[in-house]
């Protein structure tokens, strides 16, 4: 019997989704807008400051000077949400990686057929590596209104935020269309 040289169409997709979530899910870590504040008291009206999980930066609009390194006043950065979401979405990244390797190894890797049992258990280390930065993101955005601001100003969603949210689900997307392998497993047994 010749061995089949496809690909299947849920290793695919899992190849495809992973690392652009990945891409997604760096950006969203690195970047420091999970969170715009805008009229700030005492402020100039074009002032926004942009808080993200490792950095304040305080850009002011008419001009696009934009200064990071912000000194936390409020006490931003202690906050449960902010730790947390430090914490996990460097782990979730780093377990992100470690399954696409193991994914590489099970889908194809130069052998005639693939391995899914490798290819299976790789994408349930990348659904777990989806939850992970899932769960910061979501209880950032729960309690978004609820971390320190200044009295009066405007509080509004950023865009690492959003490509949080995006890369997460699309490495759990892609986490769970790899750990269909293991129907492959099953049937040949």
């Amino acid at each position: 019997r010749l061995p089949n040289m496809r690909t299947p169409t849920e290793m695919i997709v899992g190849l495809v989704l992973c690392p652009c979530g990945l891409l997604l899910t760096l950006t969203g870590t690195l970047a420091p807008v999970w969170r715009q504040v805008s009229l700030v008291p005492d402020q100039p009206v074009d002032v926004v400051w942009d808080q993200g999980i490792w950095d304040i930066c305080r850009e002011r609009q008419s001009t696009h000077d934009r200064l990071c390194g912000q000194a936390d006043e409020l006490g931003y950065f202690e906050q449960v949400p902010v730790r947390v979401a430090q914490g996990l979405m460097p782990s979730s990244l780093v377990l992100t990686l470690v399954g696409l390797v193991v994914a590489a190894l099970g889908v194809r890797c130069w052998q005639p057929e693939p391995r899914h049992l490798v290819a299976g258990a790789a994408g349930l280390v990348l659904l777990v590596s989806g939850l992970l930065s899932l769960v910061p993101s979501s209880w950032y955005t729960q309690e978004l209104w609820a971390l320190p601001a200044p009295p009066g100003s405007t509080l509004s969603v950023g865009y690492s935020l959003v490509l949080s949210y995006l890369g997460s689900c699309l490495e759990i997307l892609g986490g769970l269309a790899l750990a269909l392998s293991f129907h492959h497993c099953c049937k040949e047994r």
